[in-house]
């Protein structure tokens, strides 16, 4: 089966980068698409690198790993036209979470990884609830912050029935070893602020070249809100790190 992509081209692209690409895996919580337009083409124009955006399979029909299957599918198209040192791979909340998935399946297919990770807003553990979950919402404050138990398993669509600590679902249990260079861009007020600093902390145990941008008082994945005036910057911070890792 084929998975249905928008290659977006930037406005201008330098004969340096005619030969570099980064994929967009969209967010919305494995269960719609949140924006591959939105994600895809500010960081096209503003890094001057084409963006191929992945409409990957979603839950509950289709539930891990149904997403990774078809993100790999697409990376190895591309791989027949692009070096994988000229391949960058970012995506946000349910894409940052699938783009270290995908990175995880890769190394443990024996695949060439890619040059780069943008993991903006994500989480790699889906077997426990991280702090900062229990005190956001999407928008910032619940206003419910009653303690829950972090270990409780709800059910998730996208899990499915797989082990919660599976290496591939959960990247904080794989071998991270050997991982591209990975920026993590996240907010006091996100709700997976914690899931982001976790993984964070994983990838530098691991050797990796990994930088965590947190912004003040924002809420998640707030880079869609393009009247904020913080969206320009981490979307100028996110295309600076492709600029100066793929094809590097």
């Amino acid at each position: 089966m084929s998975t249905n992509t928008d290659i977006i081209d930037p406005l201008e692209t330098p004969d340096a980068n005619k030969s570099k690409v980064l994929i967009n895996l969209h967010g919305g919580g494995f269960i719609t698409d949140s924006g591959s337009l939105i994600e895809g083409i500010p960081i096209a124009n503003l890094a001057k690198i084409k963006v191929v955006s992945v409409y990957y399979r979603l839950a509950p029909e289709s539930p891990f790993p149904a997403a990774v299957d078809d993100v790999i599918g697409v990376y190895k198209e591309l791989l027949k036209t692009y070096k994988p040192n000229n391949i960058g791979i970012f995506g946000t909340s349910a894409g940052a979470i699938l783009t270290g998935e995908v990175a995880v399946k890769l190394k443990q297919s024996g695949l060439p990884l890619p040059a780069a990770l943008g993991i903006f807003s994500g989480l790699a553990d889906f077997s426990r609830t991280a702090d900062s979950q229990q005190l956001f919402a999407l928008n910032g404050f619940s206003g419910n912050i009653s303690p829950q138990d972090p270990n409780e398993r709800h059910d998730d669509p996208y899990v499915g029935n797989t082990d919660a600590r599976d290496p591939v679902l959960s990247p904080l249990f794989a071998d991270l070893r050997g991982f591209p260079p990975t920026l993590l861009v996240t907010s006091t007020r996100d709700l997976l602020l914690s899931n982001t600093s976790i993984f964070h902390v994983a990838l530098l145990q691991a050797g990796v070249d990994a930088r965590l941008v947190v912004f003040e008082a924002l809420p998640h994945a707030f880079w869609y809100h393009f009247q904020l005036p913080e969206t320009q910057q981490a979307l100028e911070m996110m295309a600076t790190f492709f600029d100066q890792t793929v094809g590097k």
